[in-house]
């Protein structure tokens, strides 16, 4: 019993790191970004142009909170590392502004892959304050150029957004 709870314990962590290293093979083929703005909020999205990693949880999974929706403005939504090291830690903060008038509540932020650990504001942004949305990178089991997505719930209008990075790992 203890060697076959084993094995399946073993199977799911190596197709966990199976399903990164195919999104990074994606990524590496030229799966290039079409940024999509929404005026009416105030907010930049962006939008793959090849197919991008199917969840196969309902939307309800990741919940907006029942707050009013309120709209925002972010610093930007893609960022470049450029060259890094192979194994080397990174981080990129992205600024949030609420441009709405109602509290702005970031619910969760969901990355695309284990070797992306989110970080942000948990508690309310006041209308015009700002709020930080951090992703921890680990180039650890990549090479080459990679591109990366966290999807961030909040109480606005086109929810999720998409924050997006590239990095060119270097051995």
């Amino acid at each position: 019993m203890k060697k076959t709870l084993s094995i399946i314990a073993l199977s799911i962590i190596g197709l966990g790191l199976v399903s990164c290293k195919k999104e990074n093979q994606q990524a590496a083929a030229g799966a290039e970004v079409a940024n999509i703005t929404d005026s009416t909020a105030g907010a930049t999205n962006l939008a793959p142009t090849a197919a991008a990693p199917v969840s196969t949880e309902p939307a309800a999974a990741a919940p907006v909170s029942n707050q009013p929706l309120t709209s925002i403005a972010l610093s930007e939504n893609s960022f470049d590392f450029g060259k890094i090291k192979k194994g080397e830690k990174v981080e990129h903060v992205y600024e949030v502004t609420n441009t709405g008038k109602n509290p702005l509540v970031i619910s969760e932020v969901k990355p695309g892959c284990g070797c992306t650990v989110p970080d942000f504001t948990k508690e309310p942004i006041l209308p015009g304050k700002k709020g930080k949305i951090t992703l921890h990178f680990d180039s650890s089991s990549f090479d080459g150029n990679v591109q990366k997505y966290a999807d961030v719930f909040a109480n606005v209008d086109k929810a999720p957004i998409k924050l997006t990075f590239t990095a060119n790992i270097q051995p």
